[in-house]
């Protein structure tokens, strides 16, 4: 009995030693279904920064050297799922942070067991702004004096802003607002029709319609929006279903733009579109075109590993490997793989961080349940417009290559 309890000692002192030997970083998302392309290309762009880091050793933390263990885990773009990985994932002592999700009802219905436990999460690639307003003051509540949730992407607010912009910068008066029937695509929808209100109500809305997950007619919808005589298309959605958009625009003869949030630069969006995606408009926070040393050798490095000519979703692999940097920054800042230590180092980053987006000085600063800003790292600048072309999302303005050409010297 004394033999097989010292065992049992020796046992977990041994998996103490291991589990201390590494720093265990949990990797989300759809990596399945339709939201897959996000999902899947920011899983391989953090995966890639993470083996850069462990074949360099890994990360100073103290006086040593640690290296980065994955845990990885699909959500399927199903909320219930996100709930049961945020249970699974809140009851990891040694865990010290979480990167990933996507779809906005998976991050609602799993981070709050992250919040309860305090582990450190970025939300990355994507979530639509509740996923973060959640958390923020409200008139009958006040939101917690402490967050370890952060997210990574550019937020609705950047990107509807762009949007709407795009479109009264034509010159255009009349549009039509269409989106999805998940909570992303309606928060979406909300985030538009503010945009429209703090730009002046320049913009008259003449339709808004939606569709399901799945759907793959939309002719009535435009229909709606062409006999409405809508001159532009503001559109707000996950995954394919976007695609039988611009095809159905076609069908019917509706010759206006088609311009929406960054998920138009998805690949199940711009392979199924084929040519009537062309001159389709989106905020992008990265472009897939080796514009700097940088960014090549970043673009190079996923095809190789990966053996594909093009990223399903560059945006997600960008952003999935820039998260990775900064996570590993607060790490060696923290000295430690505590979570609760990591997530006060992502708040007060001392080192800009060299990304393939962009250098990232401060990204954080310490949570304010008055200004959800504080636990977000993009900004207006961070964010450029991108345009469908032969296939391709490429610069819509020159003048915006130039200026991130620029920045990297």
């Amino acid at each position: 009995m004394k033999k097989m309890l010292l065992a049992a000692l020796l046992l977990g002192f041994s998996t103490q030693l291991f589990a201390a030997d590494s720093i265990k970083l949990a990797i989300t998302g759809p990596f399945s279904g339709g939201s897959a392309p996000m999902g899947t290309s920011m899983r391989d762009g953090a995966k890639l920064a993470i083996s850069e880091i462990n074949a360099a050793g890994g990360i100073v933390v103290g006086k040593k050297k640690m290296k980065i263990e994955i845990i990885e885990r699909d959500d399927e773009a199903k909320n219930d799922r996100g709930a049961l990985i945020g249970q699974e994932l809140a009851s990891m002592d040694d865990l010290s942070g979480v990167i990933g999700s996507v779809n906005t009802g998976v991050v609602i219905a799993g981070d709050k067991h992250l919040q309860e436990k305090g582990i450190t999460k970025i939300i990355c690639p994507a979530a639509g702004s509740a996923s973060m307003t959640q958390w923020a003051d409200k008139a009958d509540k006040p939101g917690p004096k402490d967050l370890s949730i952060f997210r990574f992407a550019a937020h609705d607010g950047i990107q509807a802003a762009m949007v709407v912009e795009e479109a009264i910068n034509r010159k255009l008066t009349r549009v039509a607002i269409i989106h999805d029937a998940t909570n992303y695509g309606v928060s979406g929808r909300d985030d538009l029709l503010n945009q429209i209100k703090l730009q002046g109500n320049k913009l008259d809305v003449v339709a808004t319609e939606k569709f399901n997950i799945g759907d793959k007619d939309m002719t009535a919808q435009l229909l709606k929006a062409k006999t409405a005589g809508a001159q532009a298309i503001l559109i707000w959605g996950i995954g394919p279903e976007l695609a039988a958009v611009s095809n159905d625009m076609d069908k019917i003869g509706l010759k206006i733009p088609l311009i929406g949030g960054w998920t138009l630069s998805m690949s199940n969006y711009v392979d199924n579109a084929g040519k009537n995606g062309n001159g389709t408009l989106m905020p992008q926070t990265f472009i897939e075109e080796p514009i700097t040393p940088r960014i090549r050798a970043f673009i190079n490095a996923y095809h190789k590993a990966y053996k594909v000519e093009h990223i399903p979703s560059p945006v997600s692999a960008a952003q999935g490997y820039d998260a990775v940097l900064i996570f590993a920054a607060a790490v060696k800042q923290a000295k430690s793989t505590d979570t609760k230590h990591i997530k006060l180092a992502l708040e007060d980053l001392k080192e800009p961080v060299k990304g393939v987006i962009a250098t990232w000085v401060h990204p954080y600063s310490t949570w304010n349940p008055a200004d959800e800003q504080t636990h977000e790292a993009f900004r207006r600048e961070n964010v450029v417009m991108g345009m469908v072309k032969d296939g391709s999302v490429v610069f819509a303005n020159e003048a915006d290559k130039q200026r991130l050409i620029k920045q990297a010297k």
